[in-house]
């Protein structure tokens, strides 16, 4: 049976996650991801994710999630008092932060995607099953596994729509628009085609085949999406100061009599 967690979910765009803890309760959560806690909840780094583990086992679980993108140290809060205890976490960009229940299935997720969870989910690493997945995916060869028993949150961006697909049912999906997926659900990149797609389409060389059965999570507003943005209209404005300056340059000298 899942370990229940009673939790909150506030904000539209930048969400945060506000979880009540029993005494002695704990969650834990990728470092830096606190937004505040109340007074009777102590915090403490540490490597393993469960309780028990061995300092070889801390040590490779740490390194795991190291590689997937989150921190080597994990963030344990336990609630020591006597009432009721809570600890907030928020979102790193605008977006929606989704729970899921990991005692119904493992998931599979984008790097950077964990948020928070119930103590003792464990967050490992995911080879993909095909080598055009690995090399063009995104991600790399390694996503994200979490697993256990209990609620883990994880961070998307912009709206995040969940898709049930039927077994053999498929969807074709831009690479950066995947958040999660279920292990059921068989995952491929393939090449866009035609060569007017490839050079004029906007949506770059490959997409993401997902074949059902199982559930599929997708977001509007990837991140990469929004720093080339921003990156494009850094160096736009550069561009323009830039004339600007030259134009003022030779504006001043023709006053000058130069």
């Amino acid at each position: 049976m899942a370990h229940e967690i009673d939790y909150q979910l506030v904000g539209d765009d930048m969400q945060a996650v506000i979880i009540g803890l029993d005494p002695g309760e704990a969650v834990m959560a990728e470092a830096g991801a606190m937004m505040f806690m109340t007074d009777g909840v102590e915090m403490e780094t540490k490597t393993a994710t469960k309780d028990g583990q061995g300092l070889g086992q801390a040590l490779l679980g740490g390194l795991q999630r190291a590689i997937t993108g989150e921190s080597f140290f994990i963030t344990a809060f336990t609630y020591k008092g006597s009432q009721k205890g809570k600890v907030a976490f928020s979102a790193p960009y605008p977006g929606k932060i989704i729970p899921v229940d990991l005692s119904k299935s493992d998931l599979l997720c984008q790097k950077d995607a964990y948020l928070c969870s119930a103590w003792g989910i464990d967050i490992s690493i995911a080879f993909t099953k095909k080598l055009g997945a690995g090399i063009f995916g995104g991600e790399g060869f390694i996503l994200q596994k979490l697993s256990g028993d209990g609620l883990a949150f994880i961070h998307a961006g912009g709206t995040v729509i969940r898709k049930g697909l039927a077994a053999g049912e498929t969807l074709k999906v831009d690479t950066g628009c995947l958040v999660a997926f279920e292990p059921t659900v068989d995952y491929d990149i393939n090449f866009v085609g035609g060569f007017k797609n490839a050079l004029f389409g906007g949506e770059g060389l490959f997409f993401a085949t997902l074949r059902g059965p199982g559930n599929v999570y997708l977001q509007t507003l990837p991140f990469s999406r929004v720093a080339d943005r921003i990156i494009t209209a850094s160096r736009r404005s550069e561009g323009e100061v830039r004339r600007g300056s030259e134009i003022s340059g030779v504006l001043g000298d023709i006053i000058s009599g130069r």
